[in-house]
C-alpha cells in the first residue's frame, strides 16, 4: 500500500491542514477585527477626549505599533494560553470567557444529545423506508425547517411557548440546574430552537448517506439472498455508511457555531456568543478576537474529527 493510501498518513494529513487553517484562521479574524470602525482609545476616553490623552492610551495599549507586529505577538500568546487583556474591563480575557464557554458548551451539548438521536433515528428511518409515506413526510418537514432562519424559529417559540402557552420564560439565564424542572426552564427555548435546524441539516445528510450505501452491490446482494430491509440496512449498510454518517453529524453540529450567535442573544443567554456581541459593541478588540478563535477551533475540530473517523471507517484503507 502506497504511503498516501496509510490511514495513519491521511489522519496527519488532516491535522495539518487543521492547523494550516487555523493560522490562516487566526490571520484572518486579527485583521477583519481591525476594520471594525471607530477608535478604541476614544471610545473609552470618550468624544472630550484630548487628542494627547488619546495618543498615551493608544501607546499604553500597543495600539501604535504595526498591525503585523500585534498580528505576531498576539498569535505568540493565543499558542501559550494567553488571550489578552480585556480594552473594556481590564480583566483578563480568559477570565471572562472562561465561564461563559462551560456555559456555552452546556447548552451545545443538551442540544446534541436531544438532536443526534433523533435526527439519526428519522434519517435512517427515512432512508429505510424510501418512497413511503413516512419518508415523504420527513422530507417535507425537513425541507420546511431549513428555510426557516433560526431568528424566526427562536421568535415563533416564544410567542408559542411563552406569550400563547405561559409554559416556558422567553430568556434564559443559565441559573443553576438543580431540578429538572428548573433544567428544562433554562434550555427548553435554546435547545429546541437549535435542534430544529441542527436536526434538519443531519436528517437529510443521513437519509442520503444511508441510501448512497443501500444501493452498493454488496447490499443489494444481501437482499436478494433473502434478508429483510431491517437486517439490511441495519447490518450491512450501516456500519459502512459510518463515515458519511460522522460527516452529516459533524456538520449539522457546525451549524450550532453560527446558530448559537444569534440563539443566546435573542434568549440573553449568558454564552461566549453573547460576550462577544457585547465586546463588538465596545470595540474590545481582544475579547473579541478570542471569541472568534474559539468558534473556529470549534469548527475545525468537528469537521476534522468527522474526516478522521471516515478515514479509520473506510475498509478499504484497513486492508
Amino acid at each position: 500500500m502506497q504511503l498516501s493510501n496509510l490511514p495513519w498518513f491521511l489522519v496527519l494529513q488532516r491535522l495539518g491542514i487543521a492547523v494550516l487553517t487555523l493560522i490562516i484562521v487566526s490571520f484572518a479574524v486579527f485583521f477583519a477585527t481591525e476594520l471594525l470602525p471607530g477608535d478604541v482609545a476614544e471610545i473609552l476616553l470618550g468624544q472630550a477626549a484630548t487628542p494627547e490623552a488619546v495618543a498615551g492610551l493608544r501607546a499604553a495599549m500597543g495600539l501604535d505599533e504595526p498591525a503585523v507586529s500585534r498580528f505576531l505577538g498576539w498569535l505568540a500568546g493565543l499558542v501559550q494560553g494567553d488571550m489578552g487583556t480585556s480594552y473594556v474591563n481590564n480583566i483578563e480575557v480568559a477570565d471572562l470567557v472562561g465561564g461563559r464557554l462551560v456555559n456555552s458548551l452546556r447548552l451545545a451539548a443538551v442540544t446534541t444529545a436531544v438532536s443526534v438521536p433523533i435526527a439519526l433515528c428519522l434519517g435512517i428511518g427515512a432512508a429505510m423506508w424510501r418512497g413511503s409515506l413516512f419518508d415523504r413526510a420527513v422530507t417535507v418537514m425537513t425541507i420546511s425547517v431549513i428555510s426557516v432562519p433560526e431568528f424566526m424559529v427562536a421568535t415563533l417559540a416564544v410567542l408559542v411557548f411563552s406569550v400563547w402557552l405561559g409554559w416556558l420564560p422567553a430568556l434564559s439565564f443559565g441559573a443553576n440546574v438543580d431540578s429538572l424542572s428548573a433544567m428544562l426552564k433554562a434550555y427548553a427555548m435554546p435547545v429546541i430552537t437549535l435542534s430544529f435546524v441542527v436536526s434538519a441539516q443531519m436528517i437529510r445528510m443521513t437519509r442520503a448517506a444511508v441510501i448512497d450505501t443501500i444501493n452498493t452491490p454488496y447490499v443489494e446482494m444481501a437482499l436478494l439472498k433473502g434478508a429483510s430491509r431491517s437486517r439490511m440496512v441495519l447490518r450491512h449498510a450501516l456500519p459502512n455508511a459510518l463515515g458519511p454518517i460522522a460527516n452529516a453529524v459533524a456538520l449539522s453540529l457546525s451549524y450550532l457555531v453560527g446558530g448559537v450567535i444569534i440563539v443566546e442573544t435573542i434568549f440573553n443567554y449568558p454564552g461566549v456568543a453573547k460576550l462577544m456581541v457585547d465586546a463588538v459593541s465596545t470595540r474590545d478588540l481582544p475579547l473579541i478576537q478570542s471569541c472568534a478563535m474559539i468558534f473556529c477551533v470549534s469548527y475545525l475540530t468537528l469537521i476534522t474529527l468527522a474526516d478522521m473517523i471516515a478515514i479509520l471507517s473506510n475498509p478499504r484503507l484497513r486492508q
